[in-house]
């Protein structure tokens, strides 16, 4: 019987190409495997026609973006996902769907390996295999540009020299990965961490210098998850789809960050994520009102190492399952509504409601009504300093 090896395929050169390169290299049948997360451009039967038309004997097509939205982007907004502060996990978390339904694929054709596109450089080839060898621990992965040298130039000779159905002379100076949650650009004259980007590089977002007039927006969140936008029901898609689409037009989310990769180098990266950023905001906002202080501040300590572990390509390990349960724990609570205004690159949170809030209006005020028994501070004080209080009698007492 002839081996099979699952193609994640995207309907580009690289890929289109890759089709026949990994027959003439290993005898294989392929299969292409394409997974919409909402990267837009070619529908899916367009893309699987043309894995047809290049050679694959069969074309697996998943619209998955309603599933990446509710099972991967919202876990990711629970934990308000930002790598270093900046990245929220555009590429990583989409990385774990499509190897879903490569498995999947692999399965269901008999397929013995998975190819994938990633060059030797990134994270994503760490991402697709960690997450392949996890679901499929009997699969074998391959990845032509790495292991089979197919270069861009290599890439367009065999498909003009095989007349593929596809443009081979389109010029892009940027390598681009999209999706729902976001965008990312990369390579080109970005790779000069000095160059400031120019206004080709974007396309989610508007210039926000001249922004149109304030959008005000509510967001109403059912234990961590936007359920409503200015009283309108929206799933977890039309939540993100909605606020790329405002958030986008005020010019928020534009991200440029030196990122420090898995594979030990620094990158330069162009994000654009108006949405998944708006959502942060006022999720986090949230969550200032309806956790209680020990646990949220744990729960940094817990974010920071889940979205760690995400980038990292572990979304199927055992560590981030456990943190998935405590996250989700703390999420019970976060109802509410958060109002923002969405200007000029930012988003302000402007008013926030809930009725699970831990805001006591009686506790905080200053005006009548008060009901903080005033009398408490002097004895808290005097306890909660105890201890640097004899440490620092000791060291006066050593001269130290």
């Amino acid at each position: 019987m002839t081996d099979r090896v699952v193609l994640a395929y995207s309907g580009g050169l690289d890929t289109s190409v890759a089709i026949g390169w990994i027959g003439e290299a290993t005898g294989a049948e392929v299969i292409a495997v394409a997974v919409d997360v909402g990267q837009g451009g070619e529908d899916l039967e367009t893309v699987r026609q043309r894995a047809l038309d290049c050679g694959a004997v069969e074309a697996y097509v998943a619209d998955a973006r309603e599933e990446f939205a509710t099972d991967y982007c919202m876990p990711a907004l629970k934990t308000n996902a930002l790598y270093m502060d900046a990245y929220p996990l555009v590429s990583a978390v989409s990385r774990p769907v499509i190897v879903k339904h490569l498995v999947k694929a692999a399965k269901q054709f008999n397929a013995t390996t998975v190819a994938h596109g990633c060059t030797g450089k990134g994270n994503d080839q760490v991402r697709f295999e960690v997450g392949i060898q996890t679901l499929g621990p009997d699969l074998k992965c391959i990845a032509p540009v790495r292991d089979l040298a197919l270069t861009r130039e290599k890439a367009i000779t065999y498909a003009e020299n095989n007349d593929l159905p596809i443009v081979t002379t389109k010029s892009n100076p940027f390598s681009i990965d999209q999706n729902v949650w976001g965008r990312a650009v990369e390579t080109g004259f970005l790779e000069d961490i000095w160059n400031r980007p120019t206004k080709d590089v974007y396309d989610y977002t508007d210039d926000p210098t001249f922004p149109p007039a304030v959008d005000e927006v509510t967001i109403t969140f059912e234990q961590g998850i936007p359920v409503a936008i200015d009283g309108e029901s929206v799933t977890p898609l039309e939540a993100i789809e909605i606020m790329n689409r405002r958030a986008g037009a005020q010019g928020i989310g534009r991200i440029d960050v030196v990122e420090d990769r898995l594979v030990g180098i620094k990158s330069r990266e162009i994000y654009e994520a108006p949405g998944a950023m708006a959502l942060i905001a006022a999720h986090k906002e949230l969550e200032n009102v309806t956790i209680e202080r020990e646990q949220a501040r744990f729960k940094k300590t817990v974010d920071q190492r889940w979205t760690e572990l995400v980038y990292d390509g572990q979304w199927f390990s055992p560590l981030k399952k456990s943190l998935d349960v405590f996250v989700e724990d703390t999420q019970k609570m976060v109802n509410g509504e958060v109002r923002m205004d969405l200007h000029g690159g930012r988003a302000t949170v402007t008013g926030r409601r809930s009725n699970t809030s831990l805001y006591d209006f009686n506790l905080a005020t200053y005006d009548e009504g008060d009901s903080f028994d005033q009398s408490n501070a002097r004895g808290f004080i005097e306890l909660f300093g105890m201890s640097s209080k004899v440490a620092s009698s000791r060291d006066q007492r050593l001269g130290l």
